[in-house]
This record gives C-alpha cells, structure tokens and sequence, in this order.
C-alpha cells in the first residue's frame, strides 16, 4: 500500500480494519524501516527454487525486505484463513468474560456485541476464517466468519460499521483521519504480522530467503527470520512474499519448543483488483439495534467500581509506570513492580482471580526468593513473591535468571 512518512519510519497502510472509538485511528502504521540495517544485519543468501516450486530470479534478503517496504497494493480482496495457538489453559470461556468486562461491556457498561475490540479478540485463539477487501486508506471491511453467523467491520469514509448477524447488533463509530491517535489492533492479515516480525529485525537476528512457494495460487519468495540468541520462545517466523507485488500472502511462527504453528496466517484466495464500490456500503438492516460509539463505556472506570476496587489493583496500575526493559533482541525481557508484596493475590487477600491464575502457574526458587510462571508457547510471565513482574518471549530460565540479576 502507498507509502507515507511519519516522524521516526516510513509507513504503509494496512488491508486491516482500525480499531474504533471516538474518533479514534483508522490505520495501522506500518514500520519499514528495517532496510537502514539490512546490510549489516542481514544474511545476503540468495533464494533458490526447490524442485517443484516456482522458479523466480535470484533475490537476497536484504532486497526482499526492501520489496516488502515499497509495495503499494491498495486494492485487494481474498480469504485469509488464521490459526493461533498459544497453549492457553481452558478457563470454560471465562476469559471471554474478563475481556468483556475489561472493555466495559459488562452489566454496567451497557455494552454491544458489534463492538470491534469485543469481537476481534476472538482471534487470539483456534482457527477462524475471514473475508477481507480493502480500496485504498478510506474503504476496508474485514468480515469474521462463524457458524451460521458472520460478523463483519465495516470502514466507508469517516463511518466506521460492525454488524454481528447472530445478535442482529449493529456498532457505529467515526473514524478519526488527523492521524494523532493511531492505536492498532490485533493483526489479522500475513501483512499485520509479518511487518510487526521487522520491527524485531536487528543484529540479534539472522534473515535469510529460502526457496520460494505457491500460496493462493501466487508465486511467492520465502523469508524466514531467525533468533540468533538462546533463550528466546520464538524459533523462527516464515514469510511467504508476493514475487509482483511485495505483499506478505502467508506469516508463519513456530516456537523453539516445537510442535505446530503458534501463529499460522495467510491467504487462501486473494486478488489485486478493485472491489465493488457496494463492498463497502452498508445499512444497518431493519429491526437491528443500534449502539452508537458515544453510549459505550470501553472500560472507563466508574465511582462505584472504584470504591470496590482492591488496593492492590491500584498498585498495579502505579506500578507500570515504572517499567523496565532488560536484555536485548529477541531475548527482552518487560519488568515492572506491582507495588505489593506476596505475588499474586490470594483470596484471603480478595484475590480469588489471582488465587485461580496461581493455580495454573509453576512455582519457581532462585536467589530472588519465589514465585509463579505463567506460561504460554509463546510469551512467559514470572510474578515474584515481592510483587515484581517479568514478562517476555522468553523461557522459564531466562525469566528466573533475569529476576536473580535483579535481586
């Protein structure tokens, strides 16, 4: 998509719907630039075609980086198919519930089924299937398609429409074009992901193109990104590029534990034409109910909620504003205090959330004193029994390692 500038980077517009609000972004930055390194940084192998793949001309990783950064697709439609596994424990659908209330749908927060924040996280779990069609930054719609039902984002303008057919709810925002809010939401394309694995491109990464591939019926060049260090969760991320256009078709991250795709995502069907114009219309259907961004709550904290709240929510909070980062590379590691001692919360404490989510985690020892790991295939969390936290995509050891440094 056409490229702009921006104070730091050189950005792209996303095929992906913006997360709404009042008058919130409408556009997903898009970091490139990860070309200032690709020398230094970069492995220069270039890509040649296995037997049976298509064969494409000779291109290094470096300049395939640089295709990704200038591609200026701004139409498409297609079928993207995504897979996400985190090895999230099974909470019986209570996690939808701490999402729901967290973003202020709750009882008191009067909340929408279109809601696109509600809706969306449903991607960060299982595999799911989307319709998306972009023409240009002004005309995009992503639609979520479930069992008998569809949920569909809808951006026309400054209009931004989500339409939940099983609740027959419909969601209206305005989108926000000064471009000073600019809040992302999760990716949903071989796009999104794909160009938010350069932002980690630096001189603790080996890239390198291997082979090329069909994917939806386009030839495409391979890029795999690599950790050089040990200690990280991700061990490698696959890129399938477009060979005409530099558009990601297919974004594939497997974890250094092995086993399947943490993140698999790409198109099934995809075309670089025009969209109908009428893609891009709607009209809330009779009898839908109608929930304006203006009614909704998003989270904002209410009196009453305040009053309940434990303290130690309130350190919490305090507490982000002191985080850290150690290391470097792909083996960073987020630290913060909590403000309170004892770790996670017990339910003798009021913590009955914190008390179930202990449960799930391993106690560990070292010379911090103890605590519990949280763990995901993907990113590790270590909460400290004097209230510190360390958080990465990293490995059990490293996070205990990290906190004895820290002692």
């Amino acid at each position: 998509m056409a490229p702009y500038d921006s104070e730091n980077t050189t950005a792209a517009e996303e095929v992906d719907e913006p997360r709404t609000g009042r008058r919130r972004a409408a556009r997903y930055v898009v970091p490139v630039t990860v070309m200032g390194v690709a020398a230094a940084t970069i492995g220069l192998v270039p890509a040649i075609a296995s037997s049976g793949d298509p064969d494409l001309p000779e291109i290094t990783a470096a300049q395939l980086i640089e295709k990704i950064a200038t591609s200026d697709v701004e139409q498409l439609s297609g079928t993207v198919k995504i897979t996400t596994d985190l090895g999230l424990p099974n909470l019986g659908g209570l996690e939808n519930s701490i999402a729901s209330g967290a973003m202020g749908h709750g009882e008191e927060g009067g909340g929408s089924s279109a809601e696109p924040s509600a809706k969306l996280t449903e991607l960060a779990s299982g595999t799911h299937t989307l319709r998306v069609a972009a023409d240009g930054p002004d005309r995009q719609k992503v639609s979520l398609l479930e069992d008998a039902a569809e949920y569909s984002l809808i951006r026309n303008g400054e209009d931004l429409w989500g339409y939940d057919s099983e609740s027959n709810e419909v969601y209206h925002g305005t989108v926000d074009t000064s471009g000073e809010e600019r809040e992302q939401q999760p990716p949903a394309t071989p796009k999104d992901f794909a160009e938010e694995a350069l932002k980690a491109v630096d001189d603790t990464t080996s890239v390198t193109v291997d082979g090329t591939a069909q994917v939806a019926g386009r030839d495409a060049y391979k890029l795999v990104i690599e950790p050089k260090q040990s200690g990280s969760t991700v061990g490698a991320i696959s890129i399938a590029v477009d060979h005409k256009t530099g558009m990601p078709l297919k974004f594939t991250l497997t974890p250094s534990s092995g086993g399947a795709a943490v993140v698999d995502v790409g198109f099934t069907k995809v075309s670089f034409d025009r969209p109908a114009a009428s893609t891009f219309a709607f009209t809330p259907p009779k009898g839908a109910k109608v929930t304006e961004d203006e009614e909704l709550d998003h989270g904002r904290e209410h009196p009453r909620k305040r009053e309940r709240a434990p303290k130690s929510e309130e350190d919490l909070g305090k507490g982000l504003d002191g985080l850290k980062m150690l290391g470097e590379g792909w083996n960073s590691i987020a630290t913060f205090d909590t403000g309170g001692e004892g770790g996670l919360p017990t339910r003798e404490a009021g913590g009955d959330f914190g008390g179930f989510l202990g449960s799930l985690g391993d106690q560990v020892k070292g010379d911090f004193g103890t605590g519990t790991v949280l763990s995901t295939r993907l990113v590790n969390a270590l909460i400290t029994e004097d209230g510190k936290v360390y958080v990465g995509t990293v490995t059990k050891d490293a996070l205990v390692k990290a906190a004895d440094g820290g002692k």
